[in-house]
């Protein structure tokens, strides 16, 4: 009697098993097409269809230059509280591309990555002809490395400023302070003290940025080891550099900053900067979406320019002034040269407070990181700097007047991309649209079996 009963019982059990497998099937087939489309596209191999992606980035990148104008220079000269006018923004389109790509047999590749400028007026508020009144960055650097130099070259300074008409504030044009102008102070001083500014030729703040390489970059292909993708083994054959007074400081972490090993976590992300001369630590601050397509946004820590005392950690990077500013006279021919967020945005309010003109604002000034989480690619990011200059009262060098110390703004820049374009499209297509369909198919092979589940049910 037990045996024909058992027949309908077993087939509904059984049709029952047989969806609930196929919707754990299709859940498999998701998570498994997205991963295989992670794998296959942010390793650094030839044959992936990211390759040419990566060799030559199609993302337009932007940099928009502020400078801050010193609208009373005279009084300044006299121990005024400088007062300053943002100019611009001066907007760049800029392009990135890859040289000297050379495959190892340890699983990491070289390259080194160039980037072209061409001015944007249709973008800018204002054309790199116009002039602008801003310190004698040469002249009032060198007067403050050479403070501690005797007295007598100091006045044979003072002498040759004199002869060569050169003053603490200069007036000179965007295209000049950027790309560089002939300054004969340069010859002046290399012959005086050899050495202070190893450098020849025309001298601007963005010289060396147009056209040239940020340096030898090694980093993991993740052949073997896809966590350490884009990771970065070396940067111009060092594994750490030697600017600052701490190994933790002098480490060389986290990638170069254009991807990062997928299936990343909401914590931190860490990238090698050349422009800062050192590596940055970025931190989760929330989730989001750039154009559908999931994203985890990274900012940075109120600590990244702190000082040794707010931020043990940082004491490295020291001789430090007030938090929120980042001594990079190390790695800047020992200039007195700061870097920070711009309009001292997270720093000490004694910085802000030192000069007139700034407001300090986040959604002006907080720098951002928009990263897919399942590939570590950007989707969106806009990283901002400022460059700033330590001016002050030298005593022999009279051009130097009564000016009090101060840590004086100079200009302030922000490097923008997102991906758009048939870029995105095929991201959102691959990451978004095919894994929402086959989660649609899931829910529908689940729904499909619930009568089935109550048949079992009422049978039983």
């Amino acid at each position: 009697e037990l045996l024909p009963s058992a027949g309908p019982d077993v087939e509904p059990r059984v049709g029952v098993l047989s969806c609930s497998h196929r919707a754990q099937e299709l859940c498999l087939l998701t998570l498994g097409f997205v991963c295989l489309f992670c794998l296959q596209n942010v390793r650094i191999d030839p044959s992936s269809i990211s390759f040419n992606m990566w060799k030559d980035i199609p993302v337009p990148f932007y940099m928009s230059v502020y400078f801050f104008e010193v609208l009373n220079p005279k009084e300044v000269l006299q121990g005024a509280k400088p007062a300053l006018n943002q100019r611009g923004p001066y907007v760049y389109r800029e392009f990135r591309y890859k040289t000297n790509i050379t495959f190892h047999d340890n699983d990491t590749v070289s390259f080194l990555e160039y980037r072209k400028l061409f001015f944007r007026p249709d973008l800018s508020n204002g054309t790199e002809d116009e002039y602008i009144v801003v310190p004698n960055i040469l002249m009032m650097g060198a007067a403050v490395m050479m403070e501690d130099l005797p007295n007598f070259v100091k006045l044979l300074l003072s002498g040759a400023l004199a002869g060569l008409k050169q003053e603490a504030f200069m007036n000179r044009t965007v295209k000049e302070i950027m790309w560089g102008y002939e300054d004969p102070l340069i010859d002046t001083i290399n012959t005086l003290v050899p050495g202070l500014i190893p450098f020849k030729g025309k001298f601007g703040l963005f010289v060396e940025l147009n056209n040239s390489n940020s340096g030898l970059f090694t980093v993991h292909r993740g052949m073997k080891n896809i966590s350490r993708v884009h990771m970065v083994d070396s940067w111009n054959g060092l594994k750490k550099v030697n600017y600052w007074q701490s190994n933790e400081c002098n480490m060389i972490n986290g990638t170069a900053g254009e991807m990062w090993p997928p299936f990343m976590s909401p914590t931190s992300l860490e990238f090698y900067s050349p422009d800062a001369c050192r590596s940055m630590t970025l931190v989760y601050e929330q989730s989001g979406k750039f154009e559908g397509v999931p994203t985890y946004r990274f900012v940075a820590p109120k600590t990244l320019f702190a000082n040794g005392t707010d931020y043990p950690p940082n004491e490295g990077f020291c001789p430090c002034l007030q938090s929120g500013i980042q001594n990079v006279s190390s790695c800047r021919l020992n200039a007195p040269m700061f870097i920070s967020h711009p309009h001292f945005y997270n720093a000490d309010p004694v910085l802000v407070n030192a000069v007139d003109g700034l407001h300090p604002s986040r959604d002006k000034h907080a720098l951002f990181l928009d990263v897919h989480p399942m590939t570590g690619i950007p989707m969106n990011c806009s990283i901002k700097l400022q460059l700033n200059l330590y001016i002050k009262h030298v005593s022999g060098i009279i051009q130097t007047g009564k000016i009090k110390p101060v840590v004086l703004p100079l200009l302030w820049f922000a490097e923008s991309g997102s991906i758009e374009g048939s870029v995105l499209k095929q991201f959102y297509t691959n990451l978004v649209l095919i894994p929402s369909l086959l989660e649609y198919l899931q829910y529908i092979f689940l729904g499909l079996s619930v009568p089935l589940i109550i048949s079992a049910a009422v049978l039983m």
